[in-house]
């Protein structure tokens, strides 16, 4: 392990300890909330990943549902956030974390000094387990504050509850039962990128130009991070079920803004290092096939009917939904199975 890996593991893990108690303590005695004068709200994911930036658009949407009044701060890392949600009406300020906060010292205590100066009406930790999410909403003026965590004698019974982008909004609304509003009955809406009628109509356009438009189309992407990648040998076999079980429909390839190829592009391919441009073009395709990565959630969040391939991710976790949209163990799964998901979406 380097010594900056060593360094970084050490700051988790000190500041895990340092947070680990704050706002550990039940919300029931909380003052009834009036929904019509909420104004500002905080909502901390301080997380730089494309993925984990798609994931909250679901509780983003049900802040604005349920506080129709309301502005939105953002508190994030990196700078996706502002690609991610170009297009969210009620979205303000967004306020980054740096990367690399010992590097950044100055920036970084400037980030808590802004969040300690807005009057916000509701701050929300969208990760309990986020130690700088939990100060974050810690350091907030906020009257109303959720660090992200359920009471310890609280469950919540929801099929559906340990997928990342949902147990945050069945929390959000457990939060806001004890708060004197009445909980929802309803599902979790999906990851959006919400992209405009423009900019699907020029994904389609850009899909044009590599594909017959007069046949359906799949989407690939074989690349992954860490051990979520597949080997060449495993997508060279899949590839060639698809191709025989797909002759008449289009296969093209999604690359990775590192621009490698697990099937050594042998497939039409699309490049771009523009998020909402390859989210435009994925809004075209009849089905995306994926490995767990920021591209698959980008898939999910632009209404393709996404295949999500999981090796090692916590499926139940990350797997896409909506739109016909399902997660496969490839552990327990083969390419027939994946096929026959596939025959689903493109038959339904």
């Amino acid at each position: 392990m380097s010594n900056l890996k060593k360094v970084n593991t050490f700051r988790r893990s000190l500041m895990r300890n340092l947070t680990k108690n704050i706002g550990n303590s039940d919300v029931s005695n909380t003052e009834t909330i009036d929904v019509t004068k909420i104004k500002k709200v905080l909502i901390c994911r301080p997380n730089g990943r494309l993925g984990n930036m798609l994931l909250i658009t679901p509780l983003v949407e049900e802040v604005t549902k349920t506080f129709p009044n309301c502005k939105i701060d953002l508190f994030v890392k990196g700078m996706l956030a502002p690609i991610v949600f170009e297009n969210y009406d009620n979205i303000d300020k967004i306020i980054h974390l740096p990367k690399k906060p010992f590097k950044e010292l100055v920036k970084y205590f400037k980030v808590w000094t802004l969040i300690k100066k807005q009057n916000y009406d509701v701050a929300i930790n969208v990760d309990q387990n986020s130690s700088s999410g939990r100060l974050g909403v810690k350091f907030s003026n906020a009257k109303y504050k959720f660090f992200g965590n359920l009471p310890e004698n609280v469950t919540l019974e929801h099929t559906d509850y340990d997928h990342i982008a949902k147990y945050p909004v069945y929390n959000f609304r457990y939060f806001l039962n004890q708060v004197g509003t009445k909980d929802k009955n309803e599902p979790v809406a999906l990851i959006d990128l919400k992209l405009s009628e423009t900019e699907i109509a020029n994904g389609k356009e850009i899909l044009n130009k590599i594909i017959d438009p007069n046949k359906r189309s799949i989407a690939i992407f074989t690349y992954a991070t860490g051990e979520k990648c597949y080997s060449p040998t495993w997508w060279e076999e899949f590839y060639t079920a698809l191709k025989k079980e797909y002759p008449n429909e289009n296969i093209f390839e999604v690359l990775p803004v590192e621009n490698v190829s697990q099937i050594n592009f042998e497939a039409p391919t699309f490049y771009s290092k523009d998020v909402r441009e390859i989210g435009s073009v994925l809004a075209n395709v009849d089905v995306f096939v994926g490995a767990d990565s920021g591209i698959m959630h980008l898939s999910s969040a632009s209404k393709a009917p996404t295949v999500g391939l999981f090796s090692v991710s916590n499926l139940k976790k990350y797997e896409p939904y909506g739109n016909g949209s399902v997660g496969l163990d490839t552990n327990v799964l083969g390419v027939p199975d994946f096929i026959k998901a596939i025959n689903k979406i493109l038959n339904k």
